[in-house]
């Protein structure tokens, strides 16, 4: 199978394959894919599953879903969790595991992810570690978790010391995208997923950059354009995870912003009344391009050209437009000290040389970094 393809047998589904070999997977996108879940989700022989979500997903999603899985002939048990990045905690994922245990789920049995990247990161990585790993079906219901969260086997809990820095590579058998699931999503969540679907373009691709320049107003609205749109982050994604499983090398490119953003996140102590992390993304692919004009790599126009897309989608693009602030410089810096990406102390931060142009620049001197930083909060 080509690695981005529909099923002729199946009008209106995007097949994306995951060729990594035994582990090989396929993301499907398409409309209405959650209430045919069951004989999916059953072909890839499993006895039982424990559907876990958050309270909110649950309630709309949960009930059709395990119906579905149940009249394909799997046992079904429900686990969830308090909605909000604080459920990503060592404490939750305890009680996860504990109740995937009490549920009688097997090594050959599933875990399944019903909802967000928060829920998608917790019980992937539940599902990583309960009898030293059980399959994963990842059912994601944001824009964000569509296109970026559940794919490519990334998973993990938070602690005081940073995001995600507890956590397995953990790679789903099957990835279930309905669409549809996005049509009663608040605007806010919408436009943070949106942010992760541009980030593809900005990463090697200034040709869907330019798509979504004039087709994110359809892609909000739900026509074919939001199909596509995350079809075609997850086949970009895809392809950098073949290459690049364990984020060796080249799959640090996917963490465009996110050294800025994961630094917000932590300073504003993952309050999402103040800032979401498709929001801390987009604030921090607009200063991961001004700091490359800084340096001297990027063309002004380019992080202008961004600034002003990220801006119509009604995204912030600046650190004044945190509520509440962030702080000063010194404990942003101070938060990128602990980033996954930092290594022998040196920051790594991807740049770019234009729209379609990042690259990884290792060692970075946090000098720069700060007077930069300054720049920006002085507005």
């Amino acid at each position: 199978m080509s690695a981005l393809q529909a099923r002729p047998e199946e009008p209106g589904v995007a097949a994306v394959r995951v060729p990594l070999g035994g582990r090989a997977y396929d993301i499907l996108v398409g409309r209405g894919l959650l209430d045919g879940a069951g004989p999916r989700i059953a072909a890839l022989g499993a006895r039982a599953a424990a559907i876990v979500s958050d309270e909110t997903v649950a309630a709309v999603y949960a009930p059709r879903l395990a119906a579905g899985i149940e009249a394909s002939g799997l046992r079904t048990a429900l686990v969830t969790v308090a909605p909000g990045e604080a459920s990503k905690s060592y404490e939750t994922l305890a009680r996860v595991c504990d109740a995937i245990l009490d549920a009688r789920i097997e090594r050959g049995d599933l875990v399944v992810a019903l909802g967000g990247g928060i829920v998608g990161d917790l019980a992937g990585f539940a599902a990583a570690i309960v009898r030293r790993g059980v399959r994963l079906v990842q059912v994601p219901t944001t824009l964000l978790a569509q296109v970026d969260s559940s794919v490519g086997g990334k998973t993990g809990v938070n602690t005081r010391h940073g995001k995600n820095l507890v956590g397995a590579f953990h790679q789903p058998s099957l990835v279930l995208a309905d669409t549809a699931a996005l049509d009663t999503l608040p605007l806010r969540e919408m436009r943070a997923g949106y942010a992760e679907v541009v980030k593809y373009g900005l990463i090697s691709d200034e040709r869907f950059f330019e798509w979504c320049e004039a087709n994110w107003r359809r892609i909000f609205a739900g026509g074919p354009e939001r199909d596509h749109a995350v079809a075609e982050s997850c086949r970009a994604k895809a392809a950098v995870v073949v290459r690049d499983e364990r984020e060796d090398g080249e799959r640090a490119l996917l963490n465009l912003g996110h050294t800025f953003a994961h630094a917000l996140e932590r300073v504003t102590g993952y309050d999402a009344a103040r800032l979401v992390h498709g929001e801390a993304v987009a604030i921090g692919m607009c200063l991961a391009f001004r700091f490359s004009v800084r340096l001297g790599l990027c063309p002004g126009q380019d992080a202008g050209r961004l600034r002003s897309h990220i801006a119509s989608v009604g995204l912030p693009t600046s650190l004044a437009e945190i509520p509440g602030g962030c702080g000063p410089a010194d404990g942003l810096v101070e938060a990128m000290a602990q980033d996954k990406k930092v290594k022998d102390g040196a920051l790594t931060f991807i740049l770019a040389r234009g729209i379609g142009q990042s690259f990884i620049a290792r060692g970075v001197a946090a000098p720069q970094v700060r007077a930069f930083l300054t720049e920006e909060i002085a507005g």
